[in-house]
């Protein structure tokens, strides 16, 4: 039995978190019920901007609450263990930032936590809902591009961290990194719509800084049926951000740019704009609400953010040489 309006607590303030904050504020099925950090400033700053009254600086205080039905958590990746088995042990849904966990063996525990729990579990991969993305789905489908002779994915920062996501943690090696960060959008995004990627070779370039996050990658990736990855990676160069997902065909080019920009050409000539304008609507907040109401919904839950997480691990293991093979 669902609940006639959701009763959320939020766990982490950062800027990440604050964007799906105002996506819930302006819903009027959603209730901001609870806030949690461990920065008593931001905690009460963010507390007066989306007036919300009660406020914790221990994420256990507001888990025992049983008014709060559902739980955002919005911490960095090494905290994300402990909190979502606690909440799961308070029967509280819950929606997840990305990566899933700081290690496989930590989103292993967390996907097995939930799987009979009856609770709902969603990880906050925007990409799913994006008209773009899903018209590049279809149209991955219906085959007009041929064959596929390669996927490219290619991510170029001329900052790293970018420099509106300035903090302590995301440009570190332990858990932060553009392959942890973005990369995981794009390999779960992959996953959805080729498969499990089955094999992995990566090599990593990292700066003299023992504790700083990668600023290359090359790498290659095999799905099951045979169709390669090459992965491009660089931080801290100069031009302008550059994201780029193409899909190489027999006949054509699919190619989405900066997040959503879709396009798709027969080979020889031109690559022209794709209409991706989505059509119903569907968004992660309006889905994760409609999963915990028991109605049908599409979210992405914590089996692929635990399958997201084997592919990001193998990635960034710089003591493997050579071609990986996954167990998932």
């Amino acid at each position: 039995m669902g609940v006639s309006s959701l009763r959320v607590g939020v766990i982490g303030l950062g800027a990440v978190g604050e964007r799906l904050i105002k996506l819930m504020q302006e819903r009027d099925d959603i209730v901001l019920a609870a806030f949690c950090d461990t920065s008593e400033d931001r905690l009460a700053h963010m507390a007066e901007t989306y007036e919300v009254t009660e406020t914790y600086t221990d994420y256990e205080e507001l888990l025992v609450k049983p008014e709060i039905d559902a739980v955002y958590v919005a911490v960095p990746p090494k905290y994300h263990e402990n909190i979502v088995l606690r909440a799961v042990e308070t029967g509280k849904h819950i929606l997840c930032e990305k990566p899933l966990a700081n290690s496989v063996a930590e989103a292993k525990r967390m996907a097995a936590a939930v799987q009979n729990s009856g609770l709902v579990h969603a990880m906050h991969f925007p990409l799913n809902y994006q008209g773009g993305i899903n018209r590049f789905e279809q149209l991955v489908h219906e085959g007009g591009h041929g064959a596929v002779r390669r996927l490219n994915l290619k991510m170029h920062f001329p900052h790293w961290p970018r420099l509106w996501q300035q903090n302590d943690w995301v440009g570190k090696r332990e858990q932060g990194g553009f392959v942890l960060e973005v990369g995981v959008h794009w390999i779960q995004l992959m996953q959805r719509v080729f498969g499990e990627i089955t094999e992995v070779k990566s090599k990593l370039q990292f700066p003299e800084d023992p504790e700083a996050c990668e600023t290359g990658i090359i790498a290659e990736m095999k799905f099951a049926d045979g169709a390669e990855v090459l992965i491009d990676g660089l931080s801290n160069i100069a031009g302008e951000e550059q994201l780029e997902f193409g899909v190489y065909g027999t006949e054509g080019t699919l190619m989405i740019r900066n997040w959503r920009e879709l396009s798709a050409g027969k080979n020889g000539e031109a690559l022209e704009p794709v209409n991706g304008e989505d059509t119903d609507n569907r968004n992660l907040i309006g889905e994760f609400v409609k999963a915990v109401q028991g109605e049908p919904a599409q979210i992405y839950d914590f089996t692929a953010g635990y399958k997201a997480q084997v592919v990001l691990e193998a990635l960034r293991d710089p003591a493997h040489d050579g071609w990986q093979k996954l167990e998932y």
